[in-house]
């Protein structure tokens, strides 16, 4: 998800969450660092690779030359994947996941930047033809290679390519290279899950998680690693509840290299190549820690004047809710809310004012309560009006400020000009000319008329000022001959005031001036504020279309310039419209988010969102049948590529396509504009701009895609169809004997296996292709790679095990890791803390922070199905200094951890994902829920009923058809209000105090 800025508020909110990734080497043959090796950033079981984050920087890199084939693309993937996994070395399960097929909701934004792509590839080619010419015209020779070299087209990274058809070939390939001739990989179990697999990559891999939760062998402390360069990667991990969760990617904020243009790559000599190659050779990685991040979020989520007990589970899921507001891929950011603008920490401000008011949390497991929404909308919707009019004096004080800097930039640049090659280069700056300011005399001692009685020294140490005035500045000239001439009326040098004292006398004037003068232009700036706003007329500073939503009036305005909307009635009936569709696609994106795709046909028909102040008489706006999906079927992957490539890239599909994208006769020629406008929408920089492109209509797309089905090739067929997901295993694996005993005993055999034996849990299938006695030969022209026999390793089709509603909580017999927060940490969160230093310089950083996972000893770690309870508890406090001796005596005072955690959940979904229905909660006890019995070390959710009472011990075998989120009624363990905790509120677990995070 694209969330522009997420990753650096992220980082400079919560320090602690980042951590540098320490890498070994692994060029040396003797003593070099090797797979099987202990992981010096921590163990890690299971590594999840979102691979377009790797493909697209190895295929048109930012800041070095691309490659000039694709099978060189293939082997920078090769050497990139490779680096990763140094990194992470998973033990039990790699997943490489590459975008599929797309929702229709993702559809939209991957259609915007496919089509600004290819407008900036043109603008690239018509920039380097200029260049080539006057580089020629100045007597240079160009390459031919050069001149004829075409650039490659990124639009090619999408599913149904035959670059993506390549890229399967030799990821498949590479997987089993890895297997037969790496021993450390001998357990590895890897899944590919490719671009025919329909489904975005990174919910791929949340699909994966979730399916390995419901088999009852998972183990709850499994070490996850997710790779990828997407902000939606933070919000996934913490997403899956599962609390051993890292997220490794580019430390892009180290690399500020400039983009490398094409003029720069013309010009590159072969070692300026060679030197660009190390050194990204050498770019740094970053850790973000999921589980640091929940500490943090524990303690700014926490409140404890709830109707209800606290759970930070439930707390989490509604942080990532609000987070959706400010930036997705699948919805337009509300007007109101950036990040940049601190949007987040509004909503939060708002969340925690409201949350005692409710009776529960805004959401459960991926369901909206859109009653406690709307309260929320309106809560935010009272400070809309002053957030437009901070942003619009911020930005006039960021634009103020930069006309400053580069004004005295520009000075600056003069001063040296003149002043540099008049003094030396020393600390003293003496002059090293006779100066044209040293003042002229008589030969007995008087002054010349017009000139001042300064001394070397009064002119070194004033250089500048007097620099300044002969320079350009006529006024600082005048007034220092003022001063001068009043001096000069009191009687010479005998009397007045000396030389400097003149000449500060004379800056501090012009500084008042210049003061008085910047006065006078705010005012002339808001006398002509009011002029326009009274005529109507633009600002020198707002681009055309501009809503000014800082103006009153704002809001009809916006519908009339975004929207068309004219009269009242029909701003009106467009504003309800609007909020509709969004009311169902935050609806769509939660349950996305949580449970998998809920429709593969939705999407969001607009370009804007709508306002806080819009969202409100919800019942009303979407009646009595509420909000509902249908699954639908997805897009093939032909009908994906027509949806979003424009024309231009129309040589990546098969030929019987491309008439129907640039014949101009075609019956959806109206879908592939050529020319087509860009909204700045208030923004400054081009990308930010929105596209004006019209939506797709699906019924005509697949009636005109539909009609030349039959003229494909049998391998383009093969091209278009949806499949399904790959494993490989070595022939050393622990389930090898076993998959070929099963599948190869019969054709049509399939074989179920469960996670204790090997950290994975499935269905493998027969793969027809694979056979025993042959080979997998090396898909590329180049490199030097052998042919693989099929010996060394099996290759099946591979089913995740069957889907189950996911539930937000922590499994049974999770082992909590070392808390890294201090007390300090949780000060500076709930009270402020100072700034000003750099990364990983701060007494806040996490630098030497290594993620170890799960804390106890090797023992408490051997997964069993009876472990956690009352056995892990106590090995958990023997290792641990005391939590309390931390905590302040709030938490002493209440905290009682015997026991375990029960309750009796009664709610669910009724199979249709209806947000409509009747929210009320009705809470036994009333409220009083019993959270002293609670075990937050290693809960015991084993006694937890949800539903019709149904055993939730890790089974996930719930009869979930009868569950209705919106009548929750909550009984608390032993039910009896005398025998319950007098403080409603959550108890934070017991931490371990005897590490503080730092290894020093």
């Amino acid at each position: 998800m694209g969330v522009p800025a997420l990753f650096r508020w992220l980082s400079r909110k919560y320090p602690k969450i980042i951590s540098p990734v320490i890498e070994e080497d692994v060029e040396e043959e003797i003593g070099g660092a090797k797979y099987s090796d202990r992981n010096p950033n921590g163990e890690t079981d299971n590594l999840y690779l979102d691979m377009n984050g790797i493909v697209h920087p190895c295929s048109h890199p930012e800041h070095k030359p691309a490659p000039s084939t694709e099978d060189e693309m293939f082997l920078d993937v090769f050497t990139y994947t490779d680096r990763v996994l140094m990194m992470a070395r998973p033990r039990k399960v790699l997943m490489i996941a590459v975008d599929g097929v797309a929702p229709r909701a993702k559809m939209n934004q991957q259609r915007a930047r496919r089509f600004r792509s290819a407008q900036d590839a043109k603008i690239a080619e018509e920039e380097k033809a200029r260049d080539i010419k006057e580089r020629e015209l100045r007597g240079e020779i160009i390459d031919k290679s050069i001149k004829e070299k075409k650039s490659w087209d990124s639009n090619a990274i999408t599913p149904g390519t035959p670059f993506m058809n390549g890229l399967a070939e030799a990821l498949r390939y590479w997987v089993a290279y890895k297997l037969a001739s790496d021993p450390a990989w001998a357990d590895l179990q890897v899944i590919i899950s490719d671009a025919t697999v329909p489904g975005e990559g990174e919910h791929k891999l949340m699909n994966f998680i979730r399916s390995q939760r419901s088999d009852p062998q998972y183990d709850p402390n499994t070490r996850h690693c997710i790779y990828g360069l997407d902000a939606d990667l933070i919000f996934l991990g913490l997403a899956t509840h599962e609390p051993h969760f890292r997220v490794l990617r580019e430390d892009v904020f180290a690399n500020q290299d400039k983009r490398m243009t094409v003029s720069d790559q013309i010009g590159l000599t072969s070692e300026q190549e060679a030197a660009i190659a190390e050194r990204d050779k050498r770019k740094p990685f970053l850790w973000l820690h999921i589980n640091v991040l929940r500490e943090y979020l524990a303690i700014e989520l926490y409140n404890p004047q709830l109707m209800f007990p606290f759970d930070l589970e439930r707390a989490i899921d509604d942080w990532i809710f609000m987070c959706f507001f400010v930036g997705n891929d699948f919805l337009p950011h509300m007007p109101s809310l950036d990040v940049r603008d601190n949007g987040i920490d509004i909503l939060v401000t708002c969340w925690k004012r409201l949350l005692p008011h409710l009776k529960d949390y805004l959401t459960c497991d991926g369901n909206l309560n859109l009653d406690s929404v709307e309260k929320l909308m309106a809560s935010l919707a009272n400070q809309e009006d002053d957030i437009f009019r901070k942003r619009r004096e911020n930005e006039r004080r960021r634009e103020e400020n930069h006309k400053r800097r580069k004004l005295m930039q520009e000075e600056e640049k003069k001063m040296k000009s003149i002043y540099s090659s008049q003094v030396s280069k020393g600390h003293d700056k003496a002059p090293l000319l006779a100066d044209i300011n040293m003042p002229l005399m008589t030969t007995t001692g008087q002054l010349v008329e017009g000139y001042a009685q300064l001394s070397n020294k009064d002119i070194v140490h004033n250089r500048d000022i007097i620099t300044k005035a002969n320079m350009s500045n006529a006024d600082a000239a005048s007034a220092l001959k003022k001063l001068l001439d009043a001096r000069k009326s009191n009687g010479g040098s005998g009397s007045g005031i000396s030389a400097v004292e003149a000449i500060k006398q004379a800056e501090a004037e012009i500084e008042v001036e210049e003061e008085d003068n910047t006065k006078k232009r705010r005012l002339d700036d808001d006398n002509k504020s009011n002029t326009n706003a009274n005529t109507n007329e633009p600002e020198d500073d707002v681009a055309p279309g501009d809503v000014k939503l800082w103006e009153p009036g704002y809001r009809k305005r916006y519908y009339q310039t975004k929207f068309h909307a004219q009269s009242d009635e029909e701003i009106e009936q467009v504003r309800r419209n609007v909020v509709r569709s969004y009311l169902e696609g935050i609806s769509w994106v939660l349950l996305y988010y949580y449970q998998g795709c809920p429709s593969w046909q939705w999407y969001y028909p607009y370009h804007y969102a709508p306002f806080a102040a819009d969202i409100c008489n919800v019942h009303d706006i979407i009646g009595e049948e509420g909000i509902k999906f249908q699954l639908g079927t997805p897009f093939r992957p032909f009908e994906q590529l027509m949806s979003v490539l424009p024309a231009a890239s129309g040589h990546t599909l098969p030929e019987v396509f491309r008439d129907l994208m640039s014949n101009p006769n075609s019956e959806i020629i109206d879908f592939y504009p050529e020319e087509f406008k860009i909204d700045m929408n208030g923004q400054k920089m081009s990308w930010q701009g929105i596209p004006l492109l019209p939506f797709i209509d699906e019924t005509r797309l697949l009636k005109a895609v539909h009609s030349v089905y039959p003229l494909l090739t049998e391998d383009e067929t093969d091209r278009n169809t949806n499949k399904h997901d790959v494993l490989f295993i070595s022939s050393h694996n622990k389930n090898y004997k076993r998959f070929i005993d099963n599948l190869y005993s019969n054709e049509d055999g399939t074989i179920q296996f469960h996670n204790a034996k090997s950290g994975l849990g499935g269905i493998a299938s027969k793969f027809n292709k694979h056979t025993l006695e042959g080979q997998m030969k090396f898909p590329l022209g180049q490199g030097a790679l052998p042919d693989i026999s099929n010996s060394e390793y099996l290759q099946v089709i591979y089913h995740m095990p069957p889907k189950k509603p996911g539930k937000s909580m922590l499994l049974n017999g999770y082992i909590s890791h070392l808390k890294v927060l201090t007390e300090d940490d949780k000060n500076s969160m709930l009270y402020g803390q100072r700034g000003g230093y750099g990364r990983f310089n701060s007494p806040q950083d996490n630098s030497g922070y290594v993620n170890e996972g799960p804390s106890g000893k090797q023992l408490y770690l051997a997964y069993n199905m009876r472990r956690g309870g009352f056995r892990s508890f106590i090995e958990h406090m023997k290792n641990k200094t005391s939590y309390y001796e931390q905590s302040s005596s709030a938490y002493r005072t209440n905290a009682n951890y015997r026991g375990n955690y029960r309750g009796n959940y009664n709610n669910g979904n009724n199979g249709n994902y209806n947000n409509g229905n009747n929210y009320n909660n009705n809470y036994n006890g009333n409220g009083n829920g019993n959270y002293g019995n609670n075990n937050y070390g290693n809960n015991n959710y084993g006694n937890n009923n949800y539903g019709n009472n149904n055993n939730y011990s890790n089974n996930y075998s719930n009869n979930y058809s009868n569950n209705r989120y919106p009548n929750q009624n909550r009984q608390h363990s032993n039910g009896n209000p005398s025998n319950e905790s007098s403080r409603t509120g959550y108890l934070p677990p017991p931490g371990r105090g005897g590490r503080n995070g730092y290894r020093r």
